[in-house]
């Protein structure tokens, strides 16, 4: 679910003002250079800014926007609209404990075992409301939401307080399938005597910003480094999101629990991998391991008794079979469940789903623990330095503008693939911001074994056990050499592996190679188009070009020009050079290319130079 597009965003801004840094006088730079820029900038009606409030980022309103932050749902929304960046400019990190995946999954996930989902007419008055299901038990935490209607998620301190509310829960008299989930309906007994008033309650924001309102903070921001965490604040999901993503699992679970009483639906993905943005789809699985382990002997003897079952050829036919009636009793039982798809033949069979109390689309399969594992290594990428997370959010988010990435199955990049490109270039850094998988795999105790399918999927699960890194580079920087180590990267020969962390020789002729981290004889980007490759290649020197003016303190914008990232996030400025095409006949690339080596030739602090901080390591 995407925000509109930035291609629609023009003259639409209110004004603001050019950072300081960026009215400075200019340093040499390469005059083509400017002046494809400025030739891109008229043609398509570069956003206004105009002088900044003084206050905007001042110490009293950031400090008020942190005591509100605690206070309940309306403060928390405040302490979002001006929440303070939290030092990922160089990475800096806490000294707190950090809690593994599998504590934090299941942590999650008990807790939405004490949440039931209300549907509540607009009319509620929240505090009526909350006295009224406190006579079940005492109330942990609630919010609000709207989709088709007003929504609430309330989590009760106990589970039995669960099943008090629905002991009291009536059953609809219209004909319908009977069936006692945790998803109620609120009813007013004399909705005539009610006030007639707006209703009394916040909602939580589910979904991410408009792309106008996203671009407006851009702008405000003091630097590259905090648009940078300014996006991720924007983007990321909230506190309730989670929640409520976890909750919908529990709900499908409830479903599932029908015919496998003992099975678990554990979301994986963007929804726990800490790289999910809001509005992203929610990936989920049956786990059916659970049963087979709790089926252990408690007797003595020469007898061992097993359960019937139904046998059937091989893993996959299994597995097909169960998402198939999984699948027919979410569409005919499951509450708020439309849009069912069985979808049994793909590689991954699944069962496609729209819940519209959530509003989340979502894909369920069954025993895909890899997808989990990877989920798991994720995480703990994204936990390791707070820069990761920041650079992933921006290339994700500059990657969907340039329409290299979509939500349609096609020859475009991945996420996954963009988020393996972003770990592998930290990994190759001077020194490495993010080890090597075999350096994790290294780490590993005995306990952090693990095998699955026939592949070794092994790595430390302690994020305790690994040392921080000392590299201190800023965010800033790290995104410029992104698109400069990718804009130059020899696709046609190597490829990339965060296994090893460093470039090899490319098994197939695939026109971008990424390896599987675990199962290690795919190639998750095999999909990508040679054209779609050289398209990122393209704009990824571009973008680089673009950031290297603002860090060499280039001309002044003009009054209605984007900078940074803001104007990385405009697809319209690489469109309109190709309408120059006819008065210079070399390729975009070529331009772009001989602009970065005559930066390189002046600069002398390029990462092609010897300092240690800035240039690109070559070792694993």
């Amino acid at each position: 679910m995407e925000s509109q597009s930035f291609t629609h965003i023009k003259e639409r801004l209110p004004v603001y003002a050019v950072p300081a840094r960026l009215r400075r006088n200019p340093l040499p730079f390469h005059l083509g250079a400017w002046a494809a820029w400025t030739m891109a900038a008229r043609s398509v009606g570069l956003l206004a800014r105009s002088p900044l409030c003084a206050q905007s980022r001042s110490p009293v309103r950031l400090a008020a926007a942190r005591l509100l932050s605690g206070a309940g749902p309306v403060a928390a929304d405040v302490g979002r609209e001006e929440q303070p960046l939290r030092g990922a400019e160089t990475g800096s990190e806490d000294k707190t404990p950090k809690k593994r995946f599998s504590e934090v999954q299941e942590e999650r996930r008990e807790q939405a075992q004490r949440t039931v989902l209300i549907h509540c007419p607009h009319k509620v008055s929240e505090k009526k409301f909350l006295k009224y299901l406190s006579q079940h038990g005492a109330i942990n935490n609630h919010f609000f939401y709207e989709s088709l209607g007003l929504f609430a998620v309330v989590e009760f301190a106990r589970k039995e307080s669960v099943g008090s509310l629905q002991s009291g829960t009536l059953m609809p008299h219209e004909a319908a399938i009977p069936f006692r989930s945790r998803f109620l309906s609120l009813k007013l007994k004399n909705a005539g005597g009610q006030p007639s008033e707006p209703p009394s309650v916040r909602a939580s924001q589910q979904l991410p910003p408009s792309s106008q309102r996203l671009l407006e903070r851009l702008c405000r921001a003091e630097s590259v480094g905090d648009q940078l965490d300014t996006l991720l604040q924007e983007l990321q999901l909230t506190e309730e999101n989670v929640r409520l993503r976890y909750l919908t699992c529990s709900l499908i679970e409830d479903v599932a629990a029908a015919y496998f009483p003992d099975c678990t639906v554990r979301p994986f993905g963007s929804s726990v991998n800490t790289f999910g943005k809001l509005g992203c789809d929610l990936d989920m699985f049956l786990d059916l391991d659970e049963i087979g382990k709790r089926s252990t002997p408690k007797t003595v003897g020469n007898f061992l008794l097993e359960f019937q079952v139904k046998n059937v050829p091989s893993e996959r036919i299994a597995t097909q079979k169960i998402l198939s009636v999984i699948g027919e009793c979410l569409d005919h039982f499951g509450p708020g469940c439309v849009g069912v798809q069985k979808i049994l033949n793909a590689r991954c069979p699944l069962v496609r789903f729209s819940h519209q109390a959530s509003g989340f689309q979502c894909d369920l399969t069954a025993n895909n623990r890899i997808a989990l594992k990877s989920s798991e290594l994720l995480y703990l990428y994204g936990a390791l330095d707070s820069r990761v997370r920041a650079l992933v959010f921006s290339v994700r988010c500059w990657a969907r503008a340039h329409s290299l990435t979509s939500s349609i199955p096609g020859a475009w990049i991945t996420n996954f693939s963009l988020t393996m490109m972003v770990i592998f270039f930290l990994q190759r850094r001077s020194p490495p911001i993010l080890p090597t998988l075999e350096s994790l795999k290294a780490l590993a105790s005995a306990e952090d074994k693990c095998v699955i399918e026939g592949n070794n999927c092994t790595f430390v699960r302690d994020l305790n056990k690994i040392q921080p890194s000392r590299n201190t580079e800023p965010l800033e920087l790290l995104l410029k050499e992104f698109f400069e180590y990718f804009g130059n990267f020899a696709f046609n020969k190597n490829s990339i592996n965060i296994r090893q962390g460093r470039e090899q020789n490319k098994p197939d002729s695939s026109p971008l190679h990424i390896q599987n981290p675990f199962e290690t004889s795919l190639n998750i980007s095999r999909n990508v188009s040679q054209s779609q490759l050289q398209k990122f290649v393209d704009l990824a020197r571009e973008s680089a070009w673009l950031l290297q003016q603002d860090g060499e303190g280039g001309p002044a914008p003009a009054p209605r020009q984007p900078w940074g990232l803001a104007a990385l996030l405009l697809p319209s400025v690489r469109d309109s050079r190709s309408l120059s095409k006819k008065q210079n006949r070399r390729p975009a690339s070529e331009r772009v290319k001989s602009l970065l080596e005559s930066i390189k030739e002046h600069n002398p602090d390029s990462p092609t130079a010897t300092d240690g901080k800035r240039t690109m390591s070559t070792h694993a």
